[in-house]
């Protein structure tokens, strides 16, 4: 489920989540009824929440020794940032 979200941010209206939960073949009595009740709508204002707290406002956020890396990046920003704190410990 988690990657049909990540793929179609655009599209995530009830119709839409019904049609990614139909495809997953989940049952859709339970899905429904999640949705219905706001069952995990508690869970995730804590995940929010506690996103905001430590400033990741978006995905992907990295945190590497207290530097922030925010968006996809590729892995050369990883290593620089690493070696710059690995060469620090030296």
């Amino acid at each position: 489920m988690h990657d049909l979200l990540f793929a179609n941010q655009q599209a995530l209206d009830r119709p839409s989540l019904e049609k990614y939960a139909e495809q997953l073949n989940l049952n859709m009595g339970k899905f429904k009824s999640a949705l219905d009740t706001g069952m995990f709508k508690a869970r995730v204002d804590r995940d929010i929440a506690e996103g905001d707290k430590v400033g990741a406002g978006g995905t992907p956020t990295f945190f590497i020794n207290g530097w922030k890396l925010v968006g996809a990046q590729p892995k050369e920003a990883f290593k620089k940032l690493i070696d710059q704190e690995l060469a620090k410990k030296k």
